[in-house]
């Protein structure tokens, strides 16, 4: 390079280089924001706003058997709030809540260790964990309302033939509730089971191995080595279940047991939830969409609040230990 070259430093880019400089730099960082514009767009179409147009209405007398829509503010919330139906729902959807969640995450808990165990033909009995939650949930309440049937039911013949009586599933609270926690712990136990096996599988054999040196037993090694070891995905486990135990409502729907003039779960309510309360009074009662929205908010408030107290209790569990 002569003197001359030197001195005047290095060649200044062409018109072109810029050009294509500058859109590398502006794919560089545009790009990832445009591959994951879809889902955003289709979030805020598809779920902000229903979401944003369902609270709105929730502020007006909105019935589709009218073309006026009263504001009315928070009325609709205040008459829920002093309506004795939506706290009769309120109890039963928590009441089917814990009576399915939690003998339902204990025995996934249960299966998945047993499935860690060497036993013959493993992949047979996983996939047969995953056949329950497969099924329609349609299919699951009808084969099961058969089944805890009053006069012709499987349930009540074992128990006939047992001498402890028959019992009316769907007339009382308590026995409702028991037979649609089955429905729901039936069809979703071996899915938290095999979600609990593929956490149980990323822990160490080393643990297992001090632990059995240390003369443990394997339910000593499943309680004190493997729940602390995949608490996080017992976490979201219990979190997921709630969110679904709260919006239970075909299970309860198709139990059967209507009332008159629309009422649903049941003659008595007995075992309505808090969706059904939710479909009593957006579609079977005068198409009242205001009341309705409200319901709906008020659940997601629910959701919310109970979400929040399980990573809460979940949070001191792990700090005091």
């Amino acid at each position: 390079m002569t003197i001359a070259a030197k001195a005047a430093g290095p060649a200044r880019p062409s018109p072109r280089e810029r050009r294509m400089h500058r859109r590398y730099r502006l794919d560089l960082h545009a790009s990832p924001y445009l591959y994951i514009a879809p889902f955003f767009v289709l979030f805020a179409v598809f779920g902000l706003f229903p979401l944003a147009f369902t609270a709105w209405v929730s502020t007006h007398e909105w019935s589709l058997l009218s073309d006026e829509h009263v504001f009315v503010g928070t009325g609709n919330y205040e008459a829920l709030l002093t309506d004795p139906y939506f706290w009769n729902a309120l109890g039963n959807t928590l009441s089917i809540l814990a009576l399915a969640t939690v003998p339902q995450l204990l025995a996934a808990l249960l299966l998945a260790h047993v499935l860690t165990l060497r036993m013959r033909a493993q992949t047979f009995w996983r996939m047969g964990m995953l056949l329950p939650n497969v099924a329609s949930v349609v299919a699951v309440a009808v084969i099961f309302s058969q089944l805890f049937g009053r006069d012709f039911g499987l349930v009540n013949w074992i128990l006939d033939s047992l001498g402890a009586g028959r019992i009316d599933w769907q007339a009382g609270t308590a026995s409702s509730h028991v037979a649609i926690a089955v429905m729901v712990a039936w069809k979703w136990t071996g899915y938290n089971a095999l979600i609990y096996l593929a956490a149980m599988q990323a822990v160490p054999r080393e643990v297992y191995e001090a632990a059995h040196l240390d003369g443990a037993s394997r339910i000593q090694q499943l309680f004190h080595v493997t729940v602390p070891m995949i608490r996080p995905t017992i976490v979201f486990t219990v979190i997921v279940s709630t969110i679904y135990g709260l919006q239970i409502f075909a299970e309860p729907q198709l139990f059967g047991g209507g009332g008159p003039n629309g009422v649903t779960g049941g003659a008595s309510r007995q075992f309505q939830t808090l969706t059904l309360y939710l479909y009593e009074h957006g579609f079977n009662r005068g198409f009242q969409f205001g009341y309705a929205s409200a319901v709906a908010w008020t659940m997601f408030a629910v959701i919310v609040l109970i979400a929040l107290l399980n990573y809460l209790f979940i949070r001191r569990i792990r700090s005091s230990s």
